[in-house]
This record gives structure tokens, C-alpha cells and sequence, in this order.
């Protein structure tokens, strides 16, 4: 798994954009009740929320899917992410997934009611 920095504390106050990510996870993930809900916002200040799918013969994260939405629609390049999890860690195929579209995007990690645990940079 990527070395997971954290900048800032947990319950450090967001930008407004980034609060709107994590509203979209957070949506994401109750809608369906899923384990997990990503967003991701790309170049062009467009964004794509996602859940966690598990199904058969298919598993993704919801960075991964929040991620390949975003590819699909044309994105060439990430500005910040967001997860909102139970987990006390940002899963590795999620940090990877956003990785590849964005070497230095935030991914801001956040518990089930929108709290900011923290933020990786690596």
C-alpha cells in the first residue's frame, strides 16, 4: 500500500468545494448503502460521486469507480478527492486509482457523518 501523509488534523475545516465532495460521498455511499462514498472534482471544476460496488464478478472502491467515471467522461486531471469510510485507512486501489490522473490532489478522508479525519498527499 502507497505511504498515506496526512496533512492538517482531523476535523480541520475544508474549502467549500471540498465540503461539496464530501457531501457527494456521503450521499453516494447512503443512497445505496454502500461501505463507501467517493467524489472526485477534475481540471474543469466538474465532479463524479461514486459507491463501493461489490458484486460477483465485479469490486470496485468508490475512488476507483468515482475515478473511472470521471476518465470516462474525458478528465485528464484531478483536483482533490474525497472518501467517506468507516475505515481507519484510504484503501490502496483507491489511493492508486486517483494517483493516476493526479500525482499531488488531496484526497480528503472523512468518517460516515462528513467529519474530517484527515487528508493524504502522497
Amino acid at each position: 500500500m502507497p505511504d498515506q501523509t496526512f496533512a492538517g488534523s482531523a476535523g480541520e475545516a475544508l474549502s467549500a468545494e471540498d465540503t461539496k465532495l464530501v457531501t457527494l460521498a456521503r450521499s453516494s455511499r447512503a443512497r445505496v448503502g454502500a461501505l463507501e462514498g467517493a467524489a472526485v472534482r477534475d481540471q474543469d471544476g466538474r465532479t463524479y460521486a461514486a459507491a463501493t460496488v461489490v458484486l460477483p464478478h465485479l469490486a470496485l472502491t468508490a475512488l476507483q469507480l468515482a475515478v473511472a467515471s470521471a476518465a470516462a467522461a474525458g478528465a485528464t486531471k484531478l483536483e482533490a478527492a474525497a472518501i467517506v469510510t468507516e475505515a481507519a485507512e484510504l484503501d490502496g486501489a483507491g489511493h492508486a486509482a486517483v494517483r493516476d490522473l493526479a500525482a499531488d490532489a488531496p484526497i480528503h478522508v472523512a468518517g460516515p457523518d462528513g467529519t474530517p479525519r484527515g487528508t493524504v498527499i502522497a
